[in-house]
């Protein structure tokens, strides 16, 4: 019977990318494009590097999730953080989500030494914006070199939209009239008909950043409503299906599933709800038959 070799135990060393004579940010740019698994944020896949930006530079790397509608942010960083690189990066996040707002946006920091003291403003930052802060170190192993990603500060979860309902914020039907039209919000009152169908005793509740559900003055949001200027965000609670993402496909409506929140969201213009009333209908009733299991 063969003998496996014995094995050998060889220490790394840190290498400075900021001071290396050969290597630099373009070199880890390409490392990460090759596998962008590296950086642990889930299946990415690359759209875009050295982005343009106008007026304000270049993105280093555009990711987008390969099943939900995310895209990531990232700005590379040699050496220890700074202001303008944090700065940077929450700019061409905020560019971004601004020419693509059918995305969810996540702006990524990497950088060789994130300082305690960056670490602590970037805490604050990601209560407003999903910021994610990762760790880049390089070490040498004779003639190799391998480059090690840590997360050291991970996207702020969010609860559920009716979690903290004791202490949202209430608005009124004029409110939501003003930000959208009227004719968008009576769309809301146009599911809420069918909602009837099989929860009688539901209203809508008018909250600052959603149209919710209530029954006997309790909030029950196994849906909300967002209108906008010309069509409605229908958000619908319940578990990712691959079905229920070919029937909109089939249906040629615009729904992605939130795999962090667990809903699904679904652009609906005033067409689509006689069109496709019986998938909406039925797609609700699961989300309410879920929700009171």
């Amino acid at each position: 019977m063969d003998q496996e070799p014995a094995l050998s135990y060889t220490k790394p060393t840190r290498v400075s990318l900021q001071n290396h004579p050969v290597l630099n940010e373009k070199w880890v740019q390409d490392r990460i494009a090759e596998d962008p698994s590296i950086l642990d944020l889930g299946e990415i896949v690359l759209k875009d590097r050295e982005r343009i930006q106008p007026h304000a530079g270049r993105l280093d790397l555009l990711f987008q999730d390969a099943e939900e509608y995310r895209r990531y942010e990232v700005e590379l960083q040699l050496g220890e953080t700074n202001e303008s690189h944090i700065i940077r990066t929450i700019e061409y996040w905020d560019i971004e989500r601004k020419r693509y707002p059918q995305y969810e946006h996540v702006a990524v920091l990497v950088a060789e030494d994130i300082t305690s003291r960056f670490l602590n403003v970037i805490s604050l930052i990601n209560g407003a914006i999903p910021f994610i802060a990762i760790q880049m170190q390089a070490f040498s192993t004779g003639n190799n070199i391998s480059l090690i990603f840590t997360t050291v500060l991970d996207q702020r979860e969010l609860g559920y939209v009716d979690e903290d309902e004791e202490v949202a914020e209430t608005t009124d039907r004029n409110y939501w009239e003003n930000r959208a039209t009227k004719q968008t919000v009576e769309m809301a009152d146009n599911l809420l008909d069918l909602i009837h169908e099989f929860a009688p005793d539901h209203f809508l509740k008018y909250n600052k950043f959603y149209i919710g559900l209530a029954s006997q003055g309790v909030a029950d949001n196994f849906v909300t409503f967002k209108p906008k200027k010309n069509w409605l965000n229908l958000g619908i609670r319940l578990d990712r299906s691959e079905e229920i993402l070919s029937s909109f496909e089939k249906a040629g409506l615009e729904g992605d599933h939130d795999s962090r929140y667990g809903w699904y969201n679904v652009r609906v213009g005033k067409e689509d709800i006689s069109s496709h009333k019986q998938l909406l209908s039925d797609l609700m009733h699961q989300a309410y038959t879920q929700s009171h299991k």
